[in-house]
C-alpha cells in the first residue's frame, strides 16, 4: 500500500525536482539517483518500524527538510576554519568541503600530491565513464535510508587515492564546512592502495540550523594497507546529524576507526565493514557524550566474509539530562569464515536518572571454529570512587569530570593516535564544563 507522506519527505521531492538538473553524474549516476528517490518514496525515510532504526526515529525527527546549501564564499570557509580548529596546532594538511562541494583552494592538493596522494572532485569523477561506482551502496546495508538519501542528493566531495607503498607523514583533516543554512550532503571515496598508510581525520564545522548533515565516506584499504580514521561529530546543531562509513578491507590490511560525537541534536554514526581479504584487522571505537533531549546513534555492522580475520569494537557513552543514546553493533560471520576473532564492548555512564540507554550488540555466527564475545553495561558513577577522590579535597564537579574523562579516556588511549589523544580529551573536557 502507498505510504502517506511526510511534510519531510514531501520537501525531499520537492527539493530533487528542483535541484536534479544542477547535481553532477553521468547518465548512470542519474539513474542511481532516481533509483534512490524511488526508495524513499515508496518506505518515506528510517523509522521506528525498521529495525536498524528501531530506537532512532528519523521519520519522527525531521518535521521538514531545507533545500541544499548554495555555494560557500571561500572568505567566509576561510573565517570558519580558523574560529573552529578543532584540533589546534596539530601539524596536517587540509582537504575542505564546504556547502557540500570541493574548494581546491583552501585544499593542500600540491603538498598532498608529494607525498604520493592524488586528489579529485567528486562531481569530476561523477561524470567520467566510471562515476557510477562512488555512488554504490554497501553491500552490507543495500537498503539504507540514509544512505538512499545521501546518494539522491550528493552535492559534491573528494575522491582520494593514496598511491601504492606511500605513507603519508601528516595526518589529513577532511573538514565540512558550513557557511550558510540549508542541508550539505557529500560522499567522499578514500583509497589506500597495496602497502599505504594514511591517517585521516573527518571534522565538521558551521551551522546550518535545521538542515541536514548527511556525509558518507567510502574507505577501500587494499592488501597490506593501513588507515586510521579519526570522525569529530560536535557542536549544538538542531538538524539532523548522519554520518556512515563503508569499508572495504583487503589482505593483511588493517582499518581502524574512531566515532565522537558530542552536542548533536540527532546524530548517527553508522559503519557498515566488509573483510575481503584474509588475514587482516580491524578496530572500532567509539566515544558518545549527549544531554538535554539529544539523541545519539552508533550503529555498526562487521562482515566477516573470509578466514583468519580479527575485529575489535570498543564504544563508551555518556549520558546526562534527557538525553537518549543508542548502540546498535553486529558481529557477522560466514559459514566458510573459519578462524574468525571477533569481540565487540559497549559501556554507558549515566549521570542523570532520566538518561536512557538502548545497548544492542549482536552476534550471527554460521562458522564452527571461531572465537566472538559480546557484552554491554550501563550504570551511574562509582560513588566509591567518587568518595575517594573527595576526601582528598577534591570538589564534587571536579571528581566528577575526572571520572568521566577517565572512563571515556579509555576508548581513547586505546585507539592508539597519540597525536589527536589531547584535542579528542580537550573535547570531552568542553562538554563536560556545560553539563
Amino acid at each position: 500500500m502507498p505510504i502517506r507522506h511526510t511534510q519531510a519527505e514531501s520537501d525531499l521531492f520537492d527539493r530533487y525536482e528542483a535541484a536534479k538538473s544542477d547535481l553532477a553524474g553521468s547518465v548512470a549516476v542519474s539513474a542511481l539517483r532516481e533509483a534512490a528517490v524511488d526508495q524513499i518514496r515508496d518506505r518515506g525515510l528510517p523509522h521506528r518500524r525498521v529495525e536498524e532504526y528501531k530506537y532512532s526515529d528519523l521519520r519522527a525527527f525531521m518535521k521538514s527538510a531545507a533545500q541544499l546549501g548554495s555555494k560557500s564564499e571561500i572568505a567566509r570557509a576561510e573565517e570558519l576554519l580558523s574560529e573552529e580548529n578543532l584540533f589546534g596546532d596539530l601539524e596536517r594538511h587540509r582537504l575542505v568541503v564546504a556547502n557540500g562541494a570541493f574548494v581546491a583552494e583552501l585544499s593542500d592538493i600540491e603538498a598532498l600530491a608529494a607525498e604520493g596522494v592524488t586528489v579529485t572532485d567528486l562531481n569530476d569523477a561523477l561524470a567520467g565513464e566510471h562515476g557510477s561506482q562512488h555512488l554504490a551502496f554497501p553491500k552490507t546495508g543495500p537498503s539504507d535510508g540514509v544512505v538512499a538519501l545521501n546518494t539522491a542528493f550528493v552535492q559534491g566531495g573528494v575522491v582520494v587515492e593514496v598511491a601504492e607503498g606511500a605513507e603519508v607523514a601528516k595526518p589529513v583533516e577532511l573538514v565540512h564546512v558550513a557557511t550558510s543554512a540549508g542541508a550539505q550532503v557529500t560522499r567522499n571515496s578514500v583509497r589506500v592502495g597495496a602497502g599505504g598508510n594514511l591517517r585521516l581525520l573527518e571534522t565538521f564545522v558551521g551551522q546550518t540550523g535545521e538542515g541536514e548533515l548527511n556525509a558518507v565516506f567510502d574507505y577501500d584499504v587494499a592488501d597490506k594497507g593501513v588507515l586510521a580514521a579519526t570522525r569529530l561529530i560536535v557542536g549544538s546543531n538542531s538538524g539532523a546529524r548522519l554520518l556512515t562509513s563503508i569499508a572495504t578491507i583487503g589482505a593483511e590490511a588493517e582499518f581502524k576507526s574512531l566515532g565522537f560525537m558530542a552536542g548533536p541534536r540527532f546524530a548517527r554514526n553508522q559503519q557498515f565493514i566488509n573483510f575481503t581479504g584474509e588475514n587482516s584487522e580491524a578496530k572500532i571505537y567509539g566515544v558518545t557524550m549527549a544531554g538535554g533531549d539529544d539523541l545519539a546513534d552508533q550503529t555498526l555492522i562487521v562482515d566477516h566474509a573470509v578466514p583468519h580475520c580479527n575485529s575489535r569494537e570498543f564504544f563508551k557513552t555518556v549520558l546526562d539530562g534527557n538525553a537518549r543514546g543508542v548502540y546498535q553493533g553486529r558481529i557477522n560471520v560466514a559459514q566458510h569464515a573459519q578462524k574468525t576473532d571477533g569481540e565487540m564492548m559497549t559501556q554507558a555512564l549515566l549521570l542523570s536518572e532520566n538518561a536512557e540507554m538502548a545497548n544492542k550488540p549482536e552476534l550471527e555466527i554460521f562458522a564452527d571454529d571461531v572465537l566472538c564475545a559480546h557484552g554491554a553495561t550501563s550504570g551511574q558513577i562509582d560513588e566509591d570512587l567518587l568518595f575517594y577522590l573527595r576526601a582528598r579535597g577534591i570538589p564534587e564537579d571536579e571528581a566528577k569530570t575526572l571520572l568521566v574523562l577517565a572512563f571515556l579516556s579509555e576508548a581513547i588511549e586505546e585507539y592508539g593516535e597519540d597525536d589527536v589523544t589531547e584535542g579528542l580529551e580537550a573535547r570531552v573536557r568542553d562538554w563536560l564544563a556545560g553539563h
